[in-house]
């Protein structure tokens, strides 16, 4: 696997918890080039991210499709071997589908997810009492968090447990 871009163009903080992903990607594929794409605004977290070669842009505000469709020959030209939408709307299903790479990935929520060649559950609670392991530790929990939802997007190409968060500014 050498080319891999992540899709997050969810607010701020969606894709703070989404550099969980980075970090798992890169401690599998240490010699993988990994990109991210975001709407305008969040791209300023990766000016200094070490796991991160290419920042893709989509501004969402200023000719919304017309950029959509830049995007989209942008990231073929590219020719990933993986994307991995963590988005559950029909625009960035439209980025995956049509980004020409080997493996796309993401949640049954998104509209063209039938598309897509590995599908995940999103999930959004677990039922009330259930139990699960997180990084060693039982949790008792009614709900499941952000990072761990968007770490099953990586089963078919890691086993490491969640990573957290990070940010380097």
């Amino acid at each position: 696997m050498h080319r891999i871009l992540v899709i997050q163009t969810a607010f701020i903080g969606d894709v703070v918890l989404a550099t969980a992903l980075l970090q798992n990607l890169h401690a599998a594929y240490p010699e993988a080039t990994i990109d991210i794409l975001v709407r305008a605004g969040a791209q300023e977290l990766f000016i200094h991210h070490p796991y991160i070669h290419q920042v893709h842009v989509w501004d969402k505000k200023k000719n919304k499709y017309q950029h959509l469709f830049q995007i989209i020959q942008t990231i073929r030209r590219i020719k990933y071997d993986v994307v991995i939408n963590v988005q559950r709307y029909l625009a960035t299903g439209i980025i995956t589908v049509l980004s020409g790479a080997k493996k796309t990935i993401g949640f049954n929520k998104n509209p063209l997810s039938f598309l897509f060649s590995e599908v995940v559950a999103h999930q959004f609670g677990l039922g009330a009492g259930h139990e699960t392991i997180y990084q060693g530790a039982t949790i008792h929990a009614t709900s499941i968090h952000e990072t761990s939802r968007n770490h099953a997007l990586l089963a078919s190409l890691t086993t490491a447990p969640v990573a957290k968060p990070a940010l380097y500014p």
